[in-house]
């Protein structure tokens, strides 16, 4: 089979597309033949090596996709020829990945492979920060970092539909009017001082601020209101500094982190929660965003284009 690899660390241009052994499944396993591949920047970061890697070079990245099963195990319920996706299988990054059973999301005919590539990783961080890390509900008004990426769009679009005001942080003008687009009642920039800006827009602050950025921690938690909660799920802009627990004890404010893996931890979560989005698609309540598609072959670009925080959605690699 062929597959996007890498037998050093570096840049987009360490990416080799080349011949290697099929993919071959184990015990629990189904093989399944990839159609569309979502790229992430976990993916840039096991590149770039700050990501531990198991077994020998050469290395296969990725880890979300969508294809059709090509064999399955016995009783799994599932047969040739089914429309699956996945979010956490590894070495996607190929015409065929071996994957756990109980990691294989059904996929409706009704729902393109291109878009269950670039909606589950990021739809359900999306939907579980809204709904488990901090239950939004009408009335509610929450910041939303990054609002022009992947993830960003989906969590405004899912934040409106939990009746919040959102308001929006993105790094250029033209990334906000992308958020306004999503549904954000209002959008700014983090140039000079944002949190006053913020502030304007919610003179009583407000109620959560969703930070992935990580240097933004502690104007994230001057945002807030009295009460309020920062949920911090990601250090795109770099490891935040510490907090001294006295600001959130003053404020009676919280801080709470967020890892999809801890809501996942079932077949049946993945499945339900996947089944969620996919109704959310279909009625038109959830837009996803698809920036770029690249061949698998045209890999290295695809990861430069990612890499450079140009897209405004999702990147996907076509085998």
């Amino acid at each position: 089979m062929k597959a996007l690899t890498f037998d050093r660390f570096g840049g987009p241009d360490v990416l080799v597309y080349r011949d290697v052994a099929d993919a071959t499944p184990g015990a629990g396993q189904a093989l399944v033949r990839l159609r569309a591949i979502g790229l992430n920047f976990a993916d840039i970061y096991r590149r770039q090596g700050h990501y531990h890697l198991a077994g020998d070079p050469p290395w296969i990245a990725g880890y979300e996709g969508s294809g059709e099963i090509v064999s399955a195990p016995e009783g799994s319920g599932f047969a040739v020829g089914d429309r699956v996706a996945f979010a956490d299988a590894p070495f996607a990054n190929a015409e065929l990945a071996a994957v756990d059973v109980d990691r294989l999301i059904p996929l409706p005919d009704d729902i393109e492979h291109d878009v269950a590539a670039a909606l589950l990783l990021q739809g359900l961080t999306a939907q579980y920060l809204v709904r488990d890390s901090f239950a939004l509900r009408s009335g509610h008004v929450a910041l939303v970092h990054a609002a022009a990426g992947g993830v960003g769009q989906l969590l405004v679009q899912l934040a409106k539909a939990a009746g919040a005001r959102v308001i929006a942080l993105a790094s250029t003008a033209a990334k906000c009017e992308v958020a306004r687009r999503a549904g954000a009642d209002e959008a700014t920039t983090y140039e000079g001082d944002w949190v006053a800006r913020v502030q304007e827009f919610a003179p009583g602050g407000i109620d959560v601020a969703y930070d992935s950025v990580g240097r933004t921690l502690h104007d994230s938690l001057c945002a807030l209101r009295t009460g309020g909660a920062v949920v911090f799920y990601g250090m795109a802009g770099g490891d935040p500094d510490p907090v001294d627990p006295r600001v959130l004890m003053d404020g009676s404010k919280t801080i709470t982190g967020g890892d999809l893996w801890n809501v996942l931890r079932t077949a049946e979560d993945r499945r339900t929660r996947a089944a969620e989005l996919f109704d959310a698609v279909r009625r038109g309540d959830l837009n996803v965003a698809i920036d770029a598609r690249f061949p698998l072959a045209d890999g290295a670009a695809a990861h430069a284009l990612l890499e450079s925080r140009r897209a405004l959605g999702k990147v996907l690699l076509i085998p």
